[in-house]
């Protein structure tokens, strides 16, 4: 078999989800340059401490993120309403909010370094990466659900494995 044909056949295995990817991705990039904007306004302009800092930008990045997801990544799957999808993937955000805070806090108040270079990597490069791959993978699973027919108790397990 060809490179070119064996790299059609993993495309089309995997086309809904590399287009799934690349749209979060898209996403994630707008709503990544308004945290680090926003952030490093907060924090290195008004003087506004380092988590906090960090923490609004993400929580405002956070609910433009759901609507554009919403409508525009996975508008393909079921909609289960707004009362349980925003709390569901605000909640999910936390999570996220909480893995992106980690390496700030270990290099700010472990590590000591408190310079500008050091907050960015820390903040807006590790914690983001990880926060990252941590809500792709949840919102996937547990707040843009698949049509009812695709679910089973069978695809409801394999999910939570």
């Amino acid at each position: 078999m060809a490179a070119a044909d064996y790299v059609r056949r993993i495309y089309a295995t995997f086309q809904a989800l590399i287009h799934e990817i690349a749209k979060f991705g898209v996403i994630g990039a707008v709503a990544y340059v308004f945290t680090v904007a926003v952030s490093n306004a907060l924090h290195l302009g008004l003087k506004v401490g380092p988590l906090t800092s960090l923490g609004v930008a993400m929580v405002i990045a956070a609910t433009l993120s759901y609507f554009a997801n919403r409508h525009w990544t996975w508008r393909h799957k079921e909609r289960t309403g707004l009362q349980r999808e925003l709390p569901l993937f605000l909640g999910l955000s936390i999570v996220g909010f909480v893995i992106t805070e980690i390496p700030v806090a270990f290099s700010e108040y472990v590590l000591h370094q408190h310079s500008a270079l050091a907050y960015n990597i820390s903040g807006n490069l590790i914690g983001t990466g990880l926060g990252t791959i941590w809500r792709f993978w949840s919102f996937k699973r547990w707040v843009f659900l698949e049509p009812e027919p695709l679910r089973t108790e069978d695809a409801a397990h394999e999910a939570l494995v």
